[in-house]
């Protein structure tokens, strides 16, 4: 029996209305990863990476193919699985980190094991080493505001890898970085994934790719190289 791909999609097309037309934002997509992998995904504004994601992230599905996430297929499940498959099998790191303003980093972190209802008692601890794992631990009980970018980012990669999920989707996660703390965040996802989960990084940085296992290229919807 071969064992469950993280992530496997099998000649996924999506096609988005527009102006009483429509427009194929992907077409005929097909990609594995294993667990451990982590994989750069590059190309234009405009190519496809989003709309991957999102499908991946189980926020959409597909208009044609099939995207299976951790052995289950998207498309054949219904609103509440699809949350309940993205919500414990996926974490997503932001260009944009999108911590909450109003919560402190600790409580930011935290957020995925509430939404599982895990113990206080577990949540606490797991919080407290997501943070020393990531360096920031002296910021526990500061704001997002608070915090550089470098410092942000790496409490948004600890509120995505909290749940041990099996994709940690990564969306332009230096973009909004120098070089320094870019390098240090790479790091992580890097250390991520020798740890057995698969990483999918969108990037436009070719130093940012050169810390993946590999590339997968999109030009207007389409895996080109």
């Amino acid at each position: 029996m071969q064992p469950v791909l993280p992530i496997r999609a099998v000649e996924v097309s999506k096609t988005y209305a527009s102006g009483g037309g429509s427009v194929r934002a992907l077409v005929g997509v097909s990609l594995e990863m294993r667990p451990g992998e982590m994989v750069a995904l590059v190309g234009p504004s405009g190519c496809g990476k989003s709309t991957l994601l999102n499908l991946i992230g189980c926020i959409d599905v597909p208009t044609a193919g099939s995207v299976f996430v951790d052995g289950c297929e998207t498309h054949a499940l219904d609103d509440d699985a699809l949350t309940a498959l993205r919500r414990d099998r996926v974490g997503t790191v932001f260009q944009f980190f999108n911590l909450l303003p109003a919560m402190t980093v600790a409580e930011n972190v935290a957020l995925p094991l509430i939404l599982q209802r895990c113990p206080a008692r577990q949540i606490e601890e797991r919080v407290a080493g997501a943070l020393a794992a990531v360096g920031i631990a002296e910021k526990a009980d500061v704001y997002p505001a608070q915090l550089s970018g470098g410092q942000a980012q790496r409490a948004a990669l600890a509120r995505a890898v909290i749940h041990r999920p099996a994709i940690v989707l990564a969306d332009e996660p230096t973009g909004n970085l120098d070089s320094q703390s870019g390098a240090k965040v790479l790091k992580l996802l890097r250390e991520v994934a020798d740890g057995g989960q698969a990483i999918l990084l969108a990037t436009h940085s070719p130093q940012a790719a050169e810390w993946c296992d590999r590339t997968i290229r999109l030009q207007d919807g389409r895996i080109v190289a």
